[in-house]
């Protein structure tokens, strides 16, 4: 079958409280009725590109936002970055949902930077589902132990498969959840661009890569 079905496989059968499983759920207002079949095929064919092409980088956050990765089941990529996401992978990647496009701040500032970088950037979090408060879907909240328990599982299974040379940590969250996730490769981690944090963000991403061109901020 493969690592990349596989993966995604896993992934579809993990079920928690208060959680939105991109992979295995439809969201009543916001779905087409075979979106959680697009996302996981979308995963799937950007872990296997990743694995054909080698990455050099990857970039992990905490969890999905209800606007961004839950949508479309790939970190840091809103309604508006989907393309660009397909276009880095050479792939053209279906839009899960219907109705208006939202966009996501975090996913706007990320992909702010990215495209002035060279290297192959794989992006994910470090709990790869949506957790959202009791009786309110459409909320984030931070996950809670269990869950970041299973999300660090699926790191490391990633992280062994891709082989990246650097992972990038989004944030403190992330910079704290990675920690022995890396394997002995080189942990980086950078302010999240939320809350006020753009600057300081794509300050942290050009002095890591000073030969990729101009950023914002």
């Amino acid at each position: 079958m493969g690592f990349a079905n596989e993966f995604v496989g896993r992934l579809r059968g993990l079920r928690f409280e208060n959680v939105f499983n991109p992979y295995a759920d439809v969201c009543p207002r916001y779905d087409l009725p075979d979106a959680p079949t697009l996302r996981r095929a979308s995963l799937v064919a950007v872990i296997n590109r990743a694995l054909e092409r080698g990455t050099d980088s990857l970039w992990v956050g905490f969890c999905p936002g209800h606007q961004g990765a839950r949508r479309t089941g790939l970190a840091f990529t809103d309604d508006y970055a989907l393309e660009a996401h397909g276009e880095r992978w050479g792939l053209n990647l279906p839009r899960p949902t219907t109705g208006a496009w939202i966009k996501e701040p975090t996913t706007q500032a990320v992909w702010e930077v990215l495209p002035r970088i060279n290297e192959t950037v794989f992006l994910w979090n470090v709990f790869p589902l949506h957790p959202h408060k009791p009786g309110e879907p459409f909320s984030n909240r931070e996950p809670n132990a269990q869950e970041f328990a299973a999300g660090r599982e699926a790191l490391r299974e990633l992280v062994d498969a891709l082989n990246p040379a650097r992972l990038v940590a989004i944030g403190k969250v992330a910079a704290k959840e990675i920690e022995g996730a890396g394997g002995g490769r080189e942990v980086v981690a950078v302010r999240h661009p939320g809350h006020g944090g753009q600057r300081e963000f794509a300050a942290a991403i050009r002095e890591m890569y000073p030969g990729d061109g101009e950023y914002a901020g």
